[in-house]
């Protein structure tokens, strides 16, 4: 079992310049307006108000960072890093028009950068938008980790064929209940030692 010994709050920022420096393996969280990220965030690690949630879609307004130190594992300490959702949000359209660029000048620009996990809801599956987001992130060539949130919103009984049509290497994950937790670690791991 993964243990957090410690996670904090780095710093955020709009741009690569004004985030902190890139000084450990960073994963990026990425999905759509109220997918859940914050909420998977605080259950990963194991603090509940680590990243900030709300009710309302496009809380996240900036590329949030949290350095996380771990247990008995190598590596010992990662970052990872709150994108602001996209699709739907409570913005103005000139916000929501900046999420882009911003979005992508990290995930291209930012040298520490591991791996991607995209956060789709189970009940609504994969998105145009995500689709979008997928096909840009295959320039990278790094890891894509497929995520099904809210998965305690199904009954048990539809939960595999909800994932199975995601996708066999789809995590399923509640931040409820915690499910899902130590195979979405795992993939984490795997994809910083790659």
């Amino acid at each position: 079992m993964i243990t957090v010994q410690d996670a904090r709050y780095l710093g955020s920022g709009t741009t690569l310049e004004n985030l902190p420096g890139p000084a450990l393996p960073e994963i990026a969280f990425a999905g759509r307006s109220n997918v859940g990220k914050s909420s998977l965030l605080n259950a990963l690690v194991a603090r509940k108000g680590l990243a900030r949630t709300s009710k309302t879609p496009g809380h996240t307004d900036k590329i949030n960072l949290f350095e996380i130190a771990l247990k008995d594992v190598d590596p010992s300490r990662v970052v990872l890093a709150d994108l602001p959702g996209y699709g739907f949000a409570a913005r103005s359209k000139a916000q929501k028009k900046s999420w882009g660029p911003m979005i992508e000048g990290y995930l291209l620009g930012r040298g520490a950068l591991r791996a991607l996990v995209l956060l789709a809801d189970v009940r609504r599956g994969i998105e145009p938008d995500d689709e979008e987001l997928v096909t840009f992130w295959a320039q990278t060539k790094k890891p894509l980790l497929l995520v099904a949130t809210k998965l305690d919103k199904l009954p048990k009984s539809q939960q595999k064929p909800a994932l199975a049509k995601l996708g066999k290497s789809t995590i399923g994950f509640s931040a409820e209940t915690n499910q899902g937790r130590e195979e979405l670690w795992s993939a984490i791991l795997r994809s910083i030692r790659a």
